[in-house]
This record gives structure tokens, C-alpha cells and sequence, in this order.
């Protein structure tokens, strides 16, 4: 079971993450993440600290927007992973294809240093 829940700071939007992504409850994080970017936002931060667990299929929804992040010059930061959800993403490779961070004061530096 997950709860998404979002909100926007300054020029940033928040995506957090509560609970545990599997296959059933993915597609509410690939909602929240397609949202973000239908509404144009170009600063987005997702906040995993209340993440107790991710499946594949999570990670899978990451892994497709990742062109789109790329393409689209989306900033788009992770963080607060427990270390058990960091080593998930570490074991895909993903940790090296989106940037994951220990906090939401690293992400907020990270996208303050990107030009909207």
C-alpha cells in the first residue's frame, strides 16, 4: 500500500513517497510522476524517506521516465532513501542514471543550481 502525496515549494514539486511500491500500487507513483510533467514542471523532487519498500515494477517507473528527464532538461532528484531502498536502485545501476540524494536540503541545491 502507498500514499503519494504532492505539493509544490517555490519553483520545486514535491512528490512523497509513503509506504511500499509494488506492482499494484506503481501505477500511483507513474500517475504522480506523469502529472508532474504534463503540468510542465521542470524542477521535480521526490521524497523517499517514508519508503519502506520498493519492487521492481517501482523501479521500473523510474526507469521510464528517464528519457523524457533527460530530453524534456527536467530536474529530477531523489531523496532521503533508507539505505535498504538506496541499495534496490544501486543494484539496477539506476543510483548512476538519477541523481539520489541524502536529503531534501542537497535536493533543493541541486535544482536552485538549474535554470528553469
Amino acid at each position: 500500500m502507498v500514499e503519494i502525496r504532492k505539493s509544490q515549494e517555490d519553483d520545486k514539486y514535491i512528490i512523497e513517497v509513503i509506504g511500499e511500491v509494488d506492482a499494484s500500487s506503481s501505477i500511483h507513483l507513474d500517475t504522480a510522476i506523469e502529472d508532474a510533467f504534463a503540468e510542465n514542471k521542470k524542477k521535480v523532487m521526490v521524497d523517499l524517506s517514508r519508503l519502506t519498500y520498493i519492487s521492481s515494477a517501482g523501479l521500473g517507473v523510474f526507469m521510464s521516465y528517464l528519457q523524457t528527464i533527460n530530453s524534456e532538461d527536467i530536474g529530477f532528484v531523489l531523496y532521503g532513501p533508507d539505505p535498504k531502498v538506496k541499495g534496490t536502485f544501486s543494484i539496477l545501476g539506476l543510483d548512476q542514471l538519477i541523481t539520489i540524494v541524502d536529503n531534501q536540503k542537497q535536493a533543493k541545491a541541486i535544482l536552485d543550481g538549474i535554470s528553469a
